[in-house]
């Protein structure tokens, strides 16, 4: 089953960047993501087989318990994989690097443990925006991005996510939250 870890952002931060981003959306021939999708990718797992997941979610709950809540707030924005040729359109964090960085090493470890492959390079946490089929020149939409600033909001949970390739709306992925797990959390299963 193809899964991610991550953090979706509270409705009133979705709801702004949503916003936002509306009335800019029929200037690009982009596809834009759909706010229902907003989230930030802590570790993603193309095939988790499963007899690990339990084993995974257990790993899961004991990085949660280990991890402090903390702040983040959505602003800015980058392009992958640069801004002359961009194939991906994102918005950015403002948070505590290290906590958030250490979350991810945690969550991508838990899976490994558990006999789940973890794929992607270094880690670079973002809100995906909108994608495009063929590299495009991203620099208005950069700066653009660069004047949006959302609310500040406390990152209390964690999610371990299903994605059914193409069966959401207009055959994008459809998320289904398998798990919840809350940071600062007692590990108890």
């Amino acid at each position: 089953m193809r899964m991610f870890v991550g953090i979706t952002p509270p409705e009133s931060a979705i709801e702004d960047l949503d916003a936002f981003l509306e009335p800019r959306r029929e200037y690009a021939a982009l596809r834009w993501s759909d706010p229902e999708q907003f989230h930030v990718t802590l570790a993603f797992c193309p095939d988790v087989p499963d007899h690990a997941l339990d084993a995974f979610g257990e790993r899961l709950a004991e990085v949660a318990a280990r991890h402090p809540r903390f702040a983040m707030r959505i602003t800015g924005g980058g392009a992958f994989p640069d801004p002359d040729r961009a194939k991906v359109l994102y918005a950015a964090l403002d948070t505590d690097r290290d906590r958030l960085t250490a979350l991810a090493l945690g969550c991508r470890t838990a899976a490994a443990v558990s006999g789940v492959e973890v794929a992607g390079g270094p880690y670079h946490p973002h809100v995906t925006v909108a994608r495009s089929g063929r590299p495009v020149s991203a620099m208005r939409w950069l700066r653009i991005l660069d004047a949006y600033g959302g609310p500040s909001f406390e990152v209390e949970e964690f999610h371990l996510v299903a994605s059914h390739l193409g069966q959401g709306r207009e055959r994008r992925p459809r998320y289904e939250i398998v798990e919840t797990f809350t940071l600062g959390a007692t590990a108890t299963r």
